[in-house]
């Protein structure tokens, strides 16, 4: 019992307890936040003096270190010493090097897309070939499937094009032939018709046609071509028609008579129409009279659906029933934006569909294959009865006779290499001369440096140079022979108070009215040594040339060197 009481009085006292006071770390976050707030709302002028000062203070600990550092030297015992360089006027040579891979300039590798069968081969491995050697002969069935698929795709997207193209022809939508419109749709610009939207019916009423039955007793005096008189009793007129054709069908009338047809055309002069009654007559030569079985009725030539052969919207329409239209004449106007679009699309699916065939073609050509330019087998190891899987490089030719060497030129020298620069090669004690066949205007930044790509060709027609082998290069990017020139450990690149990088020599002597004021010194520069701004030009490993800045005679400092009073 006196343990429950015992637990609840500890409960009752935790409860009891008052908040925990914040930590130290929470104190120190919070502290931080409120700095950084402060920081950002800083307007950006102060914060970069801020930050030009404490890069200032840094360099000045930097170089008290430095100072330090050489007295406590002195103090244990070393001696130092101040060297320096006069500008002087020599010669001075910047050259590029590097080393490449060297390719054949001209080859032709042979790949098999398709599974085969090698049935023959005709080269080995080394041989020299010309142009039109063969080479070998590989059976594959899927190359030939894949020519016959091909080709059948591009016939039909062929036929597609040229339906779009007969189809866009209806933009303009005219009479195929000359009529008479009836049934004709109602349109208004503005309107959407679609394709294979009947819009009217055009009957060609320029000739008519008047079928008629006669007997079997006329048999042969009624013949394509002869002239008949036909009477239309609604003109009260006869006219004269031709024969279009006869037909030796058996129809039998009531009476037992065997009839046989003949198609009669008649020219409209403007009066006919369809469903005239009418017959026709004809007078032989013993002069007998040839009466049809019975009357007939005129029919239009011929009559055909006006459709529209495109989706699109009217722009304008002519359609009025009844009127006499000729062949050619527009009649209904469509904006066919969609159809060109289907145009471009089809075109594009056509295009696509003969880079197929052309590559379906080749592979096929190179299942029989021959040299197509002269050179040296590399590469061929397959024999006869070998299977070759689809995508399988089989043989190169290489014309190793004149090669070229993929290089790089940096962008301090690339303004001083131009096609024709003569090029010095090594390989593994081989040397050869090249030449600079060409340089890119499009660089690869590494590192911070912007290097151009090159190529050197190599004439190799003794062939002593290894092919897909490296080779060292080495070119003269740039030279003078008359120019100031210093150390390069005299030159050194520095940053002023004001944030301006230079490039500058620390000159001995008085302090020149050129001198260099607020330089950021981030090394112990001995006394009597004065920063000036100087111009530099090409380098070679050892020297810079000097453009403008100082003159001959001046005297430099190079670099702090330091001796052991004791002799080590």
């Amino acid at each position: 019992m006196s343990e429950v009481m015992d637990r609840e009085q500890q409960a009752g006292t935790a409860q009891a307890a008052p908040e925990a006071a914040p930590s130290p770390a929470s104190e120190a976050a919070v502290e931080k936040a409120s700095l950084w707030k402060k920081w950002k709302g800083m307007p950006r002028k102060k914060r970069r003096k801020i930050v030009r000062w404490f890069i200032f203070l840094l360099i000045l600990i930097a170089a008290g270190l430095g100072i330090r550092q050489f007295l406590a030297a002195k103090n244990s015992g070393e001696e130092t010493e101040v060297l320096t360089d006069v500008v002087q006027y020599s010669s001075i040579t910047s050259t590029v090097e590097g080393s490449g891979l060297t390719k054949a300039k001209d080859s032709e590798t042979i790949t098999i897309a398709t599974t085969g069968t090698v049935s023959e081969v005709f080269v080995n491995e080394g041989d020299t070939v010309e142009p039109g050697t063969p080479l070998f002969i590989i059976d594959s069935d899927a190359a030939r499937t894949a020519v016959d698929k091909a080709r059948q795709d591009v016939l039909g997207r062929e036929k597609q094009l040229n339906a779009l193209l007969k189809d866009v022809a209806g933009l303009n939508l005219a009479a195929g032939y000359s009529g008479k419109l009836m049934e004709v749709v109602d349109l208004n610009p503005g309107d959407t018709i679609s394709k294979d939207q009947k819009l009217a019916v055009l009957a060609d009423d320029t000739r008519l046609r008047l079928t008629q039955y006669y007997s079997y007793a006329y048999e042969g005096m009624i013949h394509q071509g002869q002239s008949m008189d036909v009477s239309v009793p609604a003109l009260m007129s006869s006219l004269s028609g031709t024969v279009e054709a006869v037909h030796m069908v058996s129809r039998i009338t009531p009476e037992g008579t065997k009839l046989f047809s003949a198609d009669i055309l008649v020219e409209n002069e403007g009066a006919l129409t369809a469903e005239m009654a009418a017959s026709a007559t004809v007078t032989t030569d013993a002069g007998e009279t040839i009466y049809p079985y019975e009357p007939g009725k005129l029919e239009y030539y011929r009559t055909g659906d006006l459709k529209s052969t495109v989706n699109g919207t009217v722009l304008s329409s002519s359609l009025v029933d009844f009127l006499q239209v000729s062949a050619g004449q527009v009649l209904v106007r469509v904006d066919g934006e969609d159809s060109e679009a289907e145009i471009y699309s089809a075109q594009q699916s056509l295009d696509e569909a003969q880079k197929t065939l052309e590559t379906a073609e080749k592979n096929l050509a190179n299942c029989s294959a021959v040299a197509s330019i002269a050179g040296k087998v590399i590469g061929l190891t397959m024999k006869p009865g070998d299977e070759i899987a689809a995508n399988t490089t089989v043989v190169t030719i290489s014309d190793t006779s004149s090669l070229i060497v993929n290089a790089t030129v940096d962008e301090r020298n690339v303004s001083a290499v131009e096609t024709g620069t003569m090029v010095e090669l090594d390989q593994w004690g081989t040397t050869a001369m090249g030449m600079v066949e060409s340089v890119s205007l499009s660089s690869t930044i590494n590192n911070g440096v912007a290097t151009y790509p090159m190529v050197i060709s190599v004439d190799n027609a003794e062939e002593t140079l290894q092919v897909n082998s490296y080779i060292n290069y080495k070119l003269t990017a740039s030279e003078n022979d008359n120019c100031l020139v210093l150390p390069l450990q005299a030159v050194r690149t520095v940053s002023t108070e004001e944030g301006e990088s230079l490039t500058v020599v620390y000159v001995k002597g008085d302090k020149p009215e050129t001198a260099v004021e607020g330089v950021m010194i981030d090394e112990m520069i001995p006394e009597g040594f004065w920063p000036v701004a100087v111009e530099i030009g090409i380098s070679d490993n050892y020297n810079v040339e000097i453009k403008s800045g100082v003159e001959e005679g001046t005297e430099v400092f190079t670099q702090i060197q330091m001796s052991s009073s004791w002799g080590f």
